[in-house]
Parts: structure tokens; sequence; C-alpha cells
């Protein structure tokens, strides 16, 4: 698997040679944090904090908002590593700063300490300082206190020159059961591929900012088919998760759909397939997931409507149900409301709708028995969604928030405000 990086300075992106020359300024990250989060988590370096030269954290935490995003660079200690955790950041990336005091006071599966190693030793303060220490002993020592470990081997670092297999072998199996990520030279699929194959994963960014390496091709390349055709089945589906149907994929078909960030397919009968260009059952692709196995693909689409079947439902297997399709339907009809529609007048009459959520919270509060309790939420729910869509959020918001949320480690005291007088 890939991860593709994002190194910040002064608010802009930009790539450097073994950490110093400037190299390539891309300019504005949230463009390319939506193109590279197609391939899933991205790795965020804030290059001013790291060097003590400044900070780029409203930027970052702008990025943690919009995309799933692993956060190095200047995290120092307990305080800073816990706001980055509670803004929405997946995992973090330590550096030399990774003490197993400082380790111990954090959630073991969210840290990844990264190593600077310059021909096997570890190196610090900007890859200026040798340290004695060899880059398996730290990695012993450390495997107990962390998730993973970015092991960058510095002397490759920017040149697309080829990663060092044989050494990022031997840091899989000194890691344990660590995930281990390798940076530095990794240039081609075949390098993405053998570190897959032996359990790493390729942090990439000089060979994506110069079209060295395609993004679509660096995804793909861990995949195989035992197909003739050599087509890989993708299971789509939309942001809920539900599936909305099966289609097959090919490195043509997927190189479309990255570059147009929609589904496209390699349709067994009409060669590359741009869903919805004739129906306008159009898809916008979210994201895109490979199986344990290596052997399939899942799309995660937005969907247009009819859906995504050919007979014109939601999908292969017929209409879907629950919050998804209630959410949906709700904002079909404050688009275009039917006449006498409660929904649509609920949205014309703010007061009225307010008045209905006080209502049926209270309701449900009062509740008693399993059916009672059941009714009032799903009363409840549904006013709630009302108030949504009149706002312009969707359920994918909502859901998004609450994920971050989730990831918070500190949570604020559950207690009830003060009425006021």
């Amino acid at each position: 698997m890939i991860i593709p990086s994002i190194d910040l300075e002064q608010g802009r992106t930009v790539q450097l040679v073994g950490g110093e020359e400037l190299a390539i300024d891309a300019g504005n990250p949230l463009p390319l944090l939506k193109q590279f989060s197609l391939a899933g988590e991205v790795a965020v370096v804030d290059l001013d904090a790291a060097k003590g030269e400044g900070s780029n954290s409203d930027l970052m935490r702008e990025l943690c908002r919009h995309g799933k995003v692993r956060v190095g660079g200047g995290i120092r200690d307990l305080e800073t590593a816990l706001s980055w955790l509670d803004a929405g950041a997946e995992s973090l990336v330590i550096g030399t700063a990774a003490s197993p005091e400082l380790l111990r006071e954090l959630p073991r599966e969210r840290v990844i300490v990264a190593l600077d190693a310059r021909d096997g030793e570890v190196v610090t303060h900007g890859w200026r300082q040798g340290t004695g220490r060899g880059i398996l002993e730290r990695l012993e020592e450390l495997r107990p206190l962390c998730g993973g470990f970015l092991v960058t081997f510095v002397e490759r670092e920017g040149r697309l020159g080829g990663t060092d297999l044989e050494r990022a072998k031997s840091v899989v199996e000194a890691a344990g059961d660590a995930r281990v990520i390798i940076a530095g030279g990794v240039t081609t699929t075949e390098e993405v591929v053998a570190l897959d194959r032996i359990g790493a994963d390729a942090q990439v960014g000089m060979a994506l900012y110069t079209g060295e390496l395609d993004l679509a091709e660096a995804i793909s390349a861990p995949l195989r088919s035992d197909r003739p055709d050599g087509f890989w089945p993708t299971v789509v589906v939309d942001e809920q998760g539900v599936a909305l149907g099966l289609a097959y994929s090919s490195l043509e078909s997927l190189r479309a759909a990255v570059d147009s960030r929609s589904g496209v397919y390699h349709s067994r009968g009409r060669g590359i397939w741009f869903k919805g260009q004739t129906t306008g059952a159009t898809q916008e692709l979210l994201a895109i997931d490979l199986d344990c196995d290596r052997d399939s693909l899942r799309f995660t689409v937005r969907q247009a409507s009819p859906g995504f079947c050919h007979q014109r439902t939601r999908t292969c297997w017929g209409d879907d149900k629950g919050l998804g399709r209630l959410s949906r339907r709700l904002e079909a009809i404050l688009t275009d409301a039917p006449e006498g529609s409660n929904t649509a007048r609920l949205a014309n009459d703010p007061e009225l709708l307010s008045a209905k959520i006080i209502e049926e919270a209270q309701e449900l509060v009062s509740a008693q028995s399993r059916a009672e309790v059941t009714h009032e939420a799903a009363d409840l729910l549904y006013f709630t969604l009302v108030r949504a869509a009149t706002s312009g959020v969707s359920l994918e918001d909502v859901e998004r928030e609450l994920g971050r949320r989730e990831l918070r480690v500190r949570r604020r005291p559950c207690v009830a405000k003060e009425n006021e007088a």
C-alpha cells in the first residue's frame, strides 16, 4: 500500500532533496489532499514546526477536517500530541521526542515513531547529527509502545533512486507486530509491490509530484487477478458503506477514475465505462480500498439519482433502506416539494420545526417501554434530519463529525447545562 505525503513549509506544499534543497513547490495542499485521499490516509508533515521555525498548525487542522491525515512535525510533548489526536488526526508521527515516557501516555495504535537512518545509523537534528545507535536496536526498544514505524532511508530521500529492499526486510522483521512504512527513494510500482509483499507500506512524495509514479498505478500495484482478462472485481458502496453493485476495473479504468475522481469501470461489453455519462446517474469517487487478499477493490462513491442499477434502483438488489435513504428523500423533497408535504411545511416554518424537535426530545426522555422508545427515537431522528437538510447538512456530514469525535482521546465532561432563569 502507498501513503502519499504532503510536506508543508510556510503554508505551501513542497518537496525537498535530502531534507534541505527545494525541488518542488506544489502550492495549496487542499487539492492534493483530495486527490491523494483516494488512496487512504495521507501523511502531512509540518516542516517548519519540525525545524522550530514556525508552524502550519491552522492549515493542518483544516486538512484533518477534509481527509484521513497522519500528522507529523514538531510533536515534542504530551500536550501537543493529545491536541492533534483531539483535532481528528488518524495517527501521530513522532520523531526524536519518541521516548518511552511519552509513548506510554498515548494510545499505542495511533502512534507512529519516525526513525531517520543513514547507512543503518539513526540520525537526528535534520539528519545532520548521528546518534551512534543502529536502526534495528531502536526498533526493538520502541516496538511495544507504538503501532508503527516510519523509517526513512535518508541517503535516498528525494533522489528517485529506488529504496533499499534488503534493509527494509530487516526493519520489518525487527518491528514485530508494529506496521512499517518505508520512505526514501520509492519510485516504481515494483518497489511498492515488493514492500507490500513483505508487510510494509511505501510513503511516497517526490515520485508522485514529478509523475515518476502514477497514483492509480501505485494504488493498484499490489493487486492480483486470477481472471483471464486480468480485471479486478470492484465492489461499489455509498458513503454509508451500503453495497450498490459489482463492477470490474482495469488499470486503464482505474487511471480514468483517479484522474476524474468519478466512478469509472471496465465493462466487459463496452470497454471503459464512465458511470452515468448518458443517464445522469454519475458517481463522485471518494475512496479506493484494496481487500486483504489483494484481489479485489472497493470504490466508495457519492451516487446521484436514480441509482447504480440499470433498472433505475439505488442498488442492484433494489432500493436501499435506513437513515441514508431517509436523508436523501428529505433532501429531494426540500428541492422539489410535493403539494401538502409536511416536510416542506416544516422546512418553511423554522419555529414549528424547532417546537417539534423539542417536543419529540421530551417525549423520548419520558418513554418507558421498548416500543415507546423506538417510536419516539424514530420521530426525533426524522425531525433532526429535516433540520439538517434545511441547513444543507447531509447524513454523511453528521457521520464524519461523529467519526472525528471518536478520534478524541480527551473527553469533555458530560454534564447538563443549567437552565437560564
